[in-house]
């Protein structure tokens, strides 16, 4: 009954809607929670005029939200078996409601971390109870491979989609509109929701009981901790300042009680031997490296496109629609070879790295003062084609292990896939550019000085004008370089190593799910 019906059906919304119309609600919803957040990182020059604060206090508001979703993955089948899907979807909607409109009306930045966090746990609680309702009409095989081809061809479009909205609603009002555009279709997903759903109960429900709540709080003190460090390093000044040596010494000191707890709890939030699957740590390890490499897209793209060549917010929002592009049809490559063909991991990482390096290469080739828009849109797509290939593959990579540890592995990448992968990459990139700019800037002027004739026409400050642009230049290009070397390494690697393992993996039924967990709280109670 209910979730196991065949032909495919939802009864969680009433019978007088149209069943070929019910799956398609639940996307929009999807889209909806995906386009929502706490703060949107596409406007961020606009709120830090606005509400005077620094771009890195937006930006940590914005990585929060971040920790606040990876969080949920852990006990997103709690949350599943104890609510409806009518409930999880009034609380988180009109949960996501109040925190748009506090982040409105407020300066405050621990009060906007704070508020990103929750904001980022309803917005991916509100995305799983739409999709696993979902599930078997995308995949009613539940073939985990062709399950997470969908996944991230949703997140991925909804993040470039987000940013463009996000432009455009700055640019053409106040970026305070796009959040009052997301209240609005919040109150649109909680008033179809009101009409339209019923409370169903495909299972008896289970009680939120024998979760690691102090576990929760203290992993989002560790990641909360080292993102404040990569985030207000270079700020700070680094290991100079008492504030980052003591959000150092606060991350390490409750990634320490984490590990400890995780010793003799039972039920801790991430196990211990989570850590020690192979799986999780070479994909852990991997996204790191992709993150470095795709790290000039989060720092040099912006400052080639806006100094350099001198484009504004809309040339951007265009480019969004480019990388949009490259998500889908590398989602495409995933589903026609990966999910269907059943091609290796090792191949589809392999394919994956071949665009990457692509997008370096071809970032390296065309960098100069005067290319056409349309010729920097070639590595954006390439760009945008390799990330979703490897993401998948990596995600589809975890679903084969055991799946009561599936949400702690999940929950482990997006660790550093969502929070900290990124930072570390651009904080990398951005320390490594500071030192090279410096250098390339005293090189390329050590002939400039008071008796060069050839010189003495020009104005000193449009002489330090064109040398600062210059030594950007011949910086961005040397550490692009590095990384076209380091990507073709890395492929080298992958070339060499042997693997034959291919996507196999099913999604359980949730009534198989949901009786494991009824049988561990069924054992806590009794020792209990």
């Amino acid at each position: 009954m209910g979730w196991e019906n065949k032909p495919f059906k939802i009864n969680d919304i009433h019978d007088f809607v149209p069943e070929k119309v019910k799956p398609w609600i639940l996307v929009f919803f999807v889209l909806v929670y995906q386009l929502s957040g706490g703060v949107y990182l596409a406007s961020v020059s606009e709120m830090t005029g606005s509400l005077a604060l620094m771009q890195e206090d937006i930006m940590m508001a914005g990585y929060a939200s971040l920790v606040g979703l990876s969080l949920t993955f852990v006990i997103m089948f709690r949350l599943k078996f104890a609510y409806t899907i009518k409930s999880s979807l009034l609380i988180t909607a009109i949960g996501l409601v109040l925190c748009n409109v506090i982040v409105i009306y407020t300066n405050s930045v621990p009060l906007l971390v704070a508020v990103s966090f929750i904001a980022g746990f309803f917005r991916m609680w509100g995305t799983f109870a739409c999709n696993t309702t979902i599930q078997l009409w995308i995949t009613p095989k539940r073939d985990m491979a062709v399950w997470f081809v969908y996944i991230y061809l949703l997140v991925q479009s909804s993040i470039q989609l987000s940013g463009i909205f996000t432009i455009y609603t700055a640019f053409l009002s106040t970026w305070q509109h796009m959040h009052w555009m997301i209240v609005g279709l919040l109150l649109l997903v909680a008033l179809i929701t009101l009409g339209l759903f019923k409370r169903f109960h495909f299972m008896k429900p289970l009680p939120m009981f024998g979760i690691d709540w102090t576990g929760i709080v203290l992993w989002a003190s560790t990641l909360l901790s080292f993102i404040f460090v990569l985030n207000y390093g270079e700020h700070y000044d680094w290991f100079d300042s008492v504030y980052i040596q003591t959000g150092l010494a606060f991350g390490l000191i409750s990634l320490g009680l984490n590990l400890w707890r995780a010793t003799f709890i039972r039920h801790p939030l991430i196990e211990l031997k989570t850590w020690t699957i192979r799986n999780v740590w070479l994909t852990f390890l991997l996204y790191i490296l992709v993150d470095i490499l795709l790290s000039p897209s989060h720092l040099f793209e912006h400052i080639y496109t806006e100094a350099i060549l001198g484009y504004d917010s809309m040339h951007l929002a265009t480019l969004n629609w480019v990388i949009a592009l490259g998500t889908a049809f590398g989602a495409f490559i995933a589903y026609r070879l990966f999910a269907l063909k059943k091609w290796k991991y090792k191949t589809m990482t392999v394919i994956g790295f071949v665009f990457i390096a692509a997008y370096l290469l071809s970032m390296y080739f065309i960098i100069d003062y005067h290319i056409p828009k349309g010729l920097l849109a070639v590595p954006l797509f390439l760009r945008g084609v390799g990330y979703v290939i490897i993401a998948i593959t990596f995600i589809t990579a975890l679903s084969g292990i055991n799946f009561q540890v599936f949400p702690q592995t999940i929950t482990i990448q997006a660790f550093v896939s969502a929070c900290l992968g990124a930072l570390l990459g651009s904080t990398v990139l951005h320390h490594a550019f500071n030192i090279t700019t410096k250098k390339n800037f005293i090189l390329l002027s050590s002939g400039f000085d008071s008796v060069n004739q050839r010189i003495q026409h020009i104005p000193k400050g449009e002489l330090f004008g064109a040398l600062q642009q210059q030594s950007i230049m011949v910086s961005m290009k040397e550490l692009y370089g590095w990384l076209c070397i380091l990507s073709l390494l890395s492929l080298l690697a992958f070339l060499f190593r042997e693997s034959s393992m291919r996507p196999k993996a099913l999604h359980p039924k949730f009534k198989t799910i949901r009786k494991s967990i009824k049988h561990q709280l069924k054992m806590d109670r009794l020792r209990a």
